[in-house]
């Protein structure tokens, strides 16, 4: 059985799942929080710039995409405001539950607002698929799976060589390991938090953009698409985004295989590999307390 077809057509979710996995490795590692209304964000946003779309003006798709982008670094911002505001010095914990609250609320106001369903929902790239041969083989490309890998390893790049090249990454880096060194150095601790917020979410919105409709089929599935990114980030441990970016396609890629599978027994698998291969790496991580405690 040839698998290259099932891995190509992993790879359009799991360029998805890595752009998420790189984003909440980012923010753990930045603002001390693992944000899990990531996608809900960017889904809010998309869901108002395709409402400017399809509504009684039918703007452009591009202008959809821009408000989209806005409307997702403002949401995002106002929660990195309040987490910073009123949680500066809280546990990772504490801080991160406040983004289960917004996922919650974001989900419940979505779907009031918008519907569960967002079949209408159109990516800015066309869907033909670029159709090749590879010994005898057809294999199928989409723009949106070339796109999505593309803004996946720039983002990774971007931001390593921003965060240890650059004064500015420096700084970036100190709001979360020395936050009140940095403040007494004079660094707006408050205002770069919030600019993190702002990028993530942008960043996340734009990805969105160029997410095929097929790989959900509502608003509820859409925005819980962050368990496959934190399985991705888990990979990486919240640290390195390379490792978090492989994550993301290994998941792609093993669903896909999965779910091409003519036993539905087999098929039906698919569904527990984020959760399986966040067992493993939990228990991985914890290698070393368990075997200290049976030493």
């Amino acid at each position: 059985m040839n698998l290259l077809p099932q891995i190509l057509a992993g790879l359009t979710p799991g360029a998805f799942f890595a752009i998420v996995g790189i984003l909440l490795t980012l923010m753990a590692q930045l603002t001390r929080v693992v944000n899990f209304s990531q996608v809900a964000f960017g889904m809010f946003g998309g869901f108002v710039g395709m409402w400017l779309e399809t509504g009684r003006n039918h703007l452009p798709v591009w202008v959809g995409a821009i408000v989209a982008i806005v409307v997702t670094a403002i949401l995002s911002a106002i929660i990195g405001w309040i987490i910073a505001t009123w949680l500066p010095n809280a546990q990772m914990a504490a801080r991160s539950a406040v983004t289960v609250s917004s996922l919650l609320i974001l989900v419940a106001v979505g779907a009031v607002l918008f519907g569960a369903s967002h079949n209408n929902y159109k990516p800015l790239l066309p869907t033909t698929p670029i159709t090749f041969k590879v010994g005898g083989t057809d294999l199928i490309v989409t723009y949106n799976m070339i796109f999505l890998l593309a803004l996946a390893i720039v983002t990774v790049i971007v931001m390593q060589l921003l965060l240890k090249k650059t004064m500015f990454g420096v700084r970036l880096r100190a709001i979360s390991d020395r936050q009140n060194a940095a403040e007494l150095l004079g660094v707006n601790v408050k205002l770069l938090n919030v600019g993190v917020w702002a990028v993530s979410g942008a960043i996340i919105s734009i990805a969105i953009s160029f997410l095929p409709s097929t790989v959900s089929n509502d608003y509820v599935s859409f925005s819980l698409l962050v368990i496959p990114g934190a399985a991705a980030a888990l990979v990486g441990a919240f640290k390195n985004m390379w490792l978090a970016l492989v994550g993301g396609l290994v998941i792609g890629v093993l669903q896909s295989v999965l779910a091409s599978n003519p036993n539905p027994t087999i098929a039906g698998l698919k569904d527990w590999v984020v959760f399986v291969l966040i067992l493993v790496f939990l228990l991985w991580n914890q290698r070393k307390e368990v075997w200290d405690v049976a030493r």
